[in-house]
């Protein structure tokens, strides 16, 4: 499948490089510049630095100096107009069209869809309307009717996200760590009950629980427990806690006992 990002007139070198990251996050680097205000924003520091690190988008990125140039190999067109034209091609929501495009494909498979491109106008004076009148469809983002302005990045990652998801996504899974990388131990019963006893040792040692009136708490404390399904790294934690709290309860009371055992010798 065929992608293209097309800037027209881009005057903000920055906005450059977060196009390419955002790029770069959905898989694509077909990128290509129709005369940018600044002839070396390829290499400008800012533009590098908002790319962070989508460096060979960059590398592999054209400039050229009329759209004609820009669009060759493309057949289906995408301009990105927030305000819709009383003229020109109709307007719809990127998740709408695609879902459409995708229906209309030959056996609804992604792999058929058309070599697309999608134009972003300039910062200053958005898509030209002669520009526009030669799309196929203007998406517009769903955004607030009061203020519906998007950064050029992050328009773009908008419908990166979107076609990405057309052409079947990414899995999640893929992104994850793996099970060998982190592996979990759950801990048994018996583990549990120690660790519940633990605890209770130190709760009556910090005067929280009292053994003559204990209620429910060690019950719910164990149901709590096992509805949290805790690991034996988990238990380690908790019993640590609770041997900390009885060794600082075991100081306080050693402070507290040796004036008055002085004050007796003194005697």
């Amino acid at each position: 499948m065929q992608t293209r990002f097309i800037l027209i007139h881009t005057s903000h070198a920055g906005n450059v490089g977060a196009a390419a990251r955002a790029m770069k996050t959905m898989g694509f680097d077909d990128l290509v510049l129709v005369a940018p205000r600044w002839p070396n924003v390829l290499r400008r520091e800012e533009t590098i630095q908002r790319a962070s690190g989508a460096l060979d988008v960059l590398e592999k990125c054209r400039i050229v100096d009329t759209l004609d140039e820009a669009l060759d190999g493309v057949s289906h067109l995408c301009a990105t107009a927030m305000t819709p034209r009383d003229f020109g091609p109709p307007t719809r929501s990127p998740r709408a069209h695609f879902e459409q495009l995708l229906a209309e494909a030959p056996g609804q498979s992604a792999a058929a869809l058309p070599h697309t491109a999608f134009l972003f106008g300039s910062e200053r004076f958005g898509m030209r309307n002669e520009d526009v009148y030669r799309c196929h469809v203007a998406l517009s983002i769903p955004s607030n009717p009061q203020f519906g302005s998007l950064n050029i990045g992050a328009a773009l990652q908008v419908i990166a996200y979107e076609w990405r998801l057309t052409l079947g996504g990414f899995d999640v899974a893929q992104a994850a760590p793996t099970a060998s990388a982190n592996p979990v131990h759950p801990a048994d019963a018996a583990q549990v009950a120690g660790m519940l006893a633990h605890l209770e040792e130190s709760l009556v040692a910090l005067e929280y629980l009292d053994p003559a009136a204990p209620k429910k708490l060690m019950p719910r404390l164990n149901a709590l427990f096992n509805r949290a399904a805790v690991t034996q790294e988990e238990v380690h934690i908790l019993r640590g806690i609770a041997k900390a709290a009885l060794q600082q309860r075991a100081r306080l009371r050693a402070a507290t006992a040796a004036p008055a055992s002085e004050a007796g010798t003194a005697g």
